[in-house]
């Protein structure tokens, strides 16, 4: 099954729920399972559920079949979500234009490399879409 994969923050901002919504719509359109990530940064000490974030999501958004609701801890929200989206395999990760911008300055600091849709493809093997907020 196809696997698509959402980074959100929690609680979901206006951009999380856009980015949110249009993952859900490429998840339905594509018959795939979706998992909504959720980053939990060490160095703000706040503890967020699975719980929570289905709740969240399932208040938006009613019940969204096939899904899986992921919070991982780390200290960089980016590396974070590289590092479950090549251990889900996901096969589409949608983002959103502002996350794309803060992944744009952290590659920049690592690698001389200003296209994130194009260093995503080469080291993660997947379709990034890319959301805009409304």
């Amino acid at each position: 099954m196809t696997r698509v994969v959402v980074p959100v923050r929690y609680p979901l901002s206006k951009h999380s729920r856009a980015t949110l919504d249009s993952a859900i719509e490429v998840a339905t359109e594509r018959d795939a399972a979706l998992t909504v990530l959720h980053v939990d940064l060490y160095q703000n000490g706040k503890r967020v559920s699975r719980a929570d974030l289905k709740r969240a999501t399932e208040r938006e958004f009613g019940t969204v079949p096939h899904t899986r609701y992921v919070v991982r801890r780390g200290f960089l929200v980016e590396e974070t979500i590289l590092d479950e989206v090549a251990a889900e395999g996901a096969d589409v990760v949608v983002i959103g234009s502002k996350q794309v911008g803060r992944w744009q300055r952290m590659l920049r600091k690592v690698v001389d490399e200003p296209d994130i849709d194009d260093y995503l493809r080469r080291n993660l093997d997947c379709e990034v879409l890319t959301v805009e907020a409304e």
